[in-house]
């Protein structure tokens, strides 16, 4: 009788526990900011199941993060014109956000304008400072792009080459290296071009865009780093790198310098940068480290159906599955980091006892982007790295053990060093599929397009809906500050 008893006292308590409803998983994704969850789950879930806010704001994020404008735009369509009133002041910003840079990236930059143009006259008493400022430069930057067709592409042969070289960069001792494009020229003047996965927006210093005649434009952006920069947008009539010619190419005008005379020392190496914008307009890109050539499809593949093990990040930056000593992990894709990488403070708190007795103490100095950041670590050898459907062992890497003091942190940041180790790898930027090689073992368009409407009321409070996803899509103010490459170690 005992047992019967008690065997129905287990069966009510396993009843009394309430099982996770599909709009708690899909808050859950997006306040985690899972976005690779979240595209299972919106595959998996029957749409009449999931809240309606959340079935449009799920489409809306997964379009954003994995590249796909056609899901995305008109998803932000029906938010904006159906489910404003869920949406509570951070997310319409952030929305508005996203929404233009997807509606910028097929060339709606007119259309973009006006629409924050209208968020902002709507929202305006209720922002601070830092908001306002961003929305009145996206006005300027957008309506001025609207006068240019950007990343107008033309392949001379069916295969774009690019070749590029492996470049040493600051102190012998540290080994650290960057990827420099060859056969490249701005304007018809020759360029020495850093290629960099990990920045988010093509940059060049004052000197060199006066020098290669950039046409500055009405249009400003912040670009962090080590700290943050305000710079100046100017355009390119002619980018040429190996036998492909990109016209009308958007860079931000930057100060480079930290102010440290050490790293000042080595901030040549990077005074004219290409990152992953340009690199979501070639579509499809395998950097081969062994011939030292980026090929480039003329003619790209048609997204398939195949579940993405990359997605956009902070500061847009190519992320990427993996995993490191066997943790899960995604990874910051960053060519522009000169070192084999870096781990987070997270990393290293789920992984302490291992690491204090394996590893050795350091403090690095890392340069960047509006200063130098000092920072305890350990530098941890010979540790299995997974990415792309394969595993290697890295010889070495630094564990973070603090929060790193800079605009931009990684809780994992793949070096240029890491990938090197690699024959080839493969940048699907259409279905978002990122592939590793060992060593040697649908476009929205619409003539007739009209800016969505929408209404926005302050409310005292907050609502249930206005709450899911805010810390979701308040990262996404960080697409306004799209990551620096960095210094080496100093």
């Amino acid at each position: 009788m005992r047992r019967l008893i008690l065997l129905l006292m287990l069966i009510g308590s396993a009843i009394s526990i309430p099982a996770q409803t599909h709009d708690e998983k899909f808050a859950d994704a997006m306040n985690r900011n899972d976005w690779f969850i979240l595209d299972s789950l919106h595959l998996a879930t029957p749409k009449d199941s999931v809240m309606p806010f959340l079935e449009v704001f799920s489409r809306c994020l997964i379009g954003n993060r994995f590249n796909r404008p056609e899901i995305s735009i008109p998803a932000f369509e029906e938010l904006f014109n159906t489910h404003s009133s869920s949406l509570g002041l951070e997310n319409l910003l952030s929305s508005t956000i996203m929404y233009a840079t997807d509606m910028s990236r097929i060339g709606y930059n007119k259309e973009v304008s006006e629409f924050i143009n209208n968020v902002l006259t709507s929202t305006r008493q209720y922002l601070d400072s830092t908001w306002t400022i961003s929305l009145e430069q996206g006005i300027s930057r957008y309506r001025a792009l609207s006068e240019y067709k950007p990343y107008n592409i033309a392949f001379s042969e069916e295969i774009g080459r690019i070749p590029f070289k492996i470049v040493p960069v600051g102190e012998e001792k540290h080994g650290s290296v960057l990827m420099h494009l060859e056969k490249s020229s701005v304007n018809g003047h020759d360029a020495d071009i850093t290629f960099d996965t990990g920045a988010g927006v093509n940059m060049i210093c004052d000197s060199l865009a006066t020098a290669y005649n950039l046409i500055p434009i009405d249009g400003y952006i912040t670009v962090a780093g080590v700290g943050r920069r305000n710079g100046q947008v100017a355009i390119a009539r002619e980018l040429k790198i190996g036998n492909i010619t990109v016209r009308d190419v958007p860079f931000v005008i930057v100060n480079f310098e930290t102010g440290n005379a050490k790293a000042d020392r080595f901030i040549g190496s990077f005074n004219l940068v290409v990152g992953s914008e340009l690199m979501l307009r070639l579509k499809d890109l395998t950097i081969d480290f062994i011939t030292r050539e980026i090929t480039v499809p003329s003619e790209a593949s048609v997204r398939d159906d195949v579940s993405p093990n990359m997605c956009f990040g902070d500061g847009m930056g190519l992320n990427v599955k993996g995993s490191v000593l066997g943790n899960p992990l995604v990874m910051n894709i960053d060519t522009g980091d000169s070192s084999y990488g870096s781990l987070g403070v997270a990393f290293f708190n789920a992984n302490k006892e291992y690491i204090v007795c394996e590893a050795q103490p350091d403090t690095i100095r890392r340069g960047g982007l509006g200063g130098v950041a000092e920072s305890l670590c350990y530098r941890l050898p010979e540790i299995p790295v997974s990415m792309g459907g394969y595993t290697i062992d890295v010889p070495g890497i630094v564990v973070y053990t603090q929060e790193m003091q800079t605009a931009m942190d990684f809780n994992c940041n793949i070096g240029l060093k890491i990938l090197m180790m690699f024959d080839k790898i493969r940048f699907n930027l259409v279905d978002f599929i990122l592939t590793t090689y060992p060593q040697r073992q649908a476009v929205f368009s619409n003539p007739n397009y009209k800016i969505p409407s929408f209404k926005f009321t302050k409310d005292k409070g907050i609502s249930l809906l206005q709450a899911l996803g805010i810390t979701a899509v308040g990262v996404t103010r960080s697409l306004i500050n799209p990551n620096a490459p960095a210094n080496p170690d100093l």
